[in-house]
């Protein structure tokens, strides 16, 4: 069958990768035209598949919808059964033969091998451009490799070594500078009595390695050579000093073997409580993830304020579906709201990725569709587990999501509008822990014996931390650390709002400061939501609204409600309500610190503006310093003063 020209072919090649996928024609652009990519890529995707729908449909009429190659949600997907691609096939046939190999049945691993090195008929994508096919082409080409030589282990092991020197010879010519090979020759040559043949393919080796890489061949091969010269007796039925049962793995010793499954979930804090419906919700979003290899993969993310528990969360849900995937479980922190490190770029987040899966650095692809296409590539049809820990937005995480039956679970500070919109993610919110959770939490922590007799008190500060995880955890470290402190002695601590945030917070560990968390999500604001934020700190109500909120910017209604919406999509205030806000009660401390760093002139306006709207007169108690600060109630009395005066 003729694809047509090479990008053509380029682009059915990409859709192959990902049978009945849906592959964006951005995510085709970039596999096939890489970084340079002109301006009519877009274009030449759609001209390129509607060739290819008139060579895999030709009876198919113009206005008819396609049933192979169909377009969906700004992309195309190529639908066929998986069975229909080689390279998926032969890389089904290639993990067969590796299992039976594995339960010492050589002979029936032999033929899933035939059937697996059957399916090639040259090189991988031969003269099909682009850093998608160039990825693949390396991959598959070595993955044939590696197959011939387990095929290779297996024909010794049941006495065919006749049948492989052919084979052998031919791609020792293509490949000279690969050791294994040349291994397997040697001893097959070897055991096929010719024993000079053999010590001729280990003189010419020493020479290449000498001439084109300055090295002597390796041990293996040294060690073999010495045996040949020898004529050790047990090269001609097994390796000498192994019994019979460890031969089969001498054998493929030294041949690139799958990765080690990853595990690399961390360590997540004690004391897990609550979120039933949340982790309800999770098993029931990935129970059909896995079921089939064409399926997409399921997409979720957990989001919410700072401290809400959102990577505890994950890794808690993670831990608890690890049956459900099999091939492992990745984690990377992307460090979008961390103090100590700028956010992950894609590239090195794919670098982290591909280096959990066996991947070399010196094989690491220098661009991110290249790492990306590895990265899609290697997990094709694999059942794996991904955390994607405290992103920043959709373009960091978009690079880093898998195709078929895997999971990937993302924490974010920030609500993922994109990620939900385009790609189908599922958006968990997590609210703070109810009051009840937040006890047992402290229970747990500092042991239920000191609870006795002070319930109420626990769960006054439970109130006091905003019922967040991470308030809860380093107020119960401030108990267990002096056993003769109670809880009501606690609560008389933190009951002032005046340096409440400077006692929720570990000395000398950042990730365990309330403030610094808070500080971490407003830096990331734009300026003019960062001023709302700042001037709201001034304001002693309980429930935002826009006006309250435009009186304070001395801006219009409009501006007002898309800053609150930007506020609240950062997690920085609640929704109360239709069009109304709030905020917890840290954060609302933390405002009010924060409107500090407006300047006295701009304060004194700001809550003259919301006095003149009407906004602030309205159960206004300039005494109540538990309500507002006190640098704002100066402010206040001052401005309301200066307004009376003026009429």
């Amino acid at each position: 069958m003729l694809l047509g020209p090479p990008k053509q072919r380029a682009v059915i090649g990409v859709l192959a990768s990902r049978v009945n996928e849906i592959v964006g024609v951005e995510e085709i652009v970039d596999a096939v035209w890489g970084s340079a990519v002109p301006q009519t890529a877009a274009n030449g995707v759609h001209t390129y598949v509607a060739g290819l729908r008139r060579v895999l449909e030709p009876g198919r009429g113009r206005r008819e919808s396609g049933g192979v190659l169909t377009s969906s949600g700004g992309g195309y997907a190529l639908c066929l059964n998986p069975e229909e691609v080689d390279a998926a096939l032969f890389e089904w046939h290639h993990a067969e033969a590796r299992r039976l190999h594995a339960e010492d049945r050589p002979w029936e691993a032999l033929r899933e091998f035939d059937a697996a090195l059957g399916l090639w008929r040259g090189d991988a994508y031969a003269n099909v451009p682009g850093p998608f096919a160039e990825m693949e082409r390396t991959r598959l080409a070595e993955l044939r490799l590696t197959a011939v030589e387990e095929w290779a282990a297996d024909m010794l092991l049941v006495g065919r070594h006749a049948e492989v020197v052919a084979t052998l010879s031919n791609l020792v010519t293509r490949e000279p500078l690969r050791e294994r090979l040349r291994w397997f020759l040697m001893l097959t040559l070897y055991r096929c009595g010719r024993r000079a043949h053999a010590l001729a393919v280990y003189r010419e080796t020493r020479r290449l390695f000498n001439d084109e890489l300055g090295l002597e061949p390796g041990l293996e091969l040294q060690s073999l050579h010495a045996q040949i010269l020898a004529g050790h007796p047990d090269l001609v039925s097994r390796i000498p000093g192994m019994d019979k049962g460890r031969q089969a793995a001498a054998l493929v010793s030294g041949t690139p073997q799958a990765p080690p499954r990853p595990a690399q979930l961390p360590y997540s804090a004690r004391g897990f409580v609550g979120r039933s419906e949340e982790l309800a919700e999770l098993e029931t979003l990935t129970v059909q993830a896995g079921v089939r290899p064409e399926m997409r993969p399921t997409l979720v993310v957990i989001e919410g304020a700072s401290g809400v528990g959102k990577s505890t969360l994950a890794l808690h849900a993670a831990r608890q579906l690890y049956d459900r995937f099999p091939d492992g479980q990745l984690y990377v922190d992307l460090y979008g709201a961390s103090s100590r490190h700028q956010p992950l770029s894609s590239l090195d987040a794919l670098a982290q990725l591909l280096s959990g899966l066996g991947v070399a650095e010196s094989r690491l692809p220098d661009d991110l569709a290249g790492r990306s296409a590895l990265y899609r590539s290697l997990l094709h049809g694999k059942r794996v587990l991904v955390v994607l820990d405290d992103a920043v937005n959709a373009e960091q995480v978009r690079p880093l999501i898998p195709g078929g039956p895997a999971c990937v679970l993302v924490t974010s500070r920030r609500r993922q509008r994109g990620l939900v919109v385009r790609d189908g993610a599922y958006r968990i919110s997590l609210k703070p822990l109810a009051p009840g959770e937040s006890v047992r939490l402290l229970g747990y922590l500092i042991g239920k014996d000191r609870l006795e007799g002070q319930r109420e008190a626990a769960y006054r500060l439970a109130d006091m931390c905003s019922h967040l995880p991470l308030a809860l955890r380093i107020a119960a470290e401030g108990l267990a650390g002096h056993p003769r402190l109670t809880l009501a002695d606690l609560v008389q601590q933190h009951a002032a709002e005046n340096g409440r945030l400077d006692r929720l917070a570990v000395e000398d560990d950042v990730a365990a400061s309330l403030r610094a968390a808070f500080a971490v999500s407003c830096h990331a604001l734009p300026a003019d939501a960062a001023r709302l934020f700042r001037l709201l700190g001034l304001y002693h109500g309980d429930v935002i609204t826009a006006p309250v909120s435009a009186a304070l910017m001395g801006s219009g209604r409009a501006r007002a409600e898309r800053l609150l919406g930007v506020l609240a999509d950062s997690h920085l205030l609640e929704e109360a309500g239709e069009d109304t806000y709030r905020f917890h009660s840290l954060l609302k401390i933390y405002a009010a610190e924060c409107a500090e760093q407006e300047s006295s002139a701009h304060r004194t306006a700001a809550l003259a503006r919301l006095l003149a709207a009407g906004e602030l007169s309205s159960g206004f108690d300039p005494v109540c310093e538990t309500r507002l600060s006190r640098p704002a109630t100066d402010h206040a009395e001052r401005a309301q003063a200066e307004t009376v005066s003026k009429y």
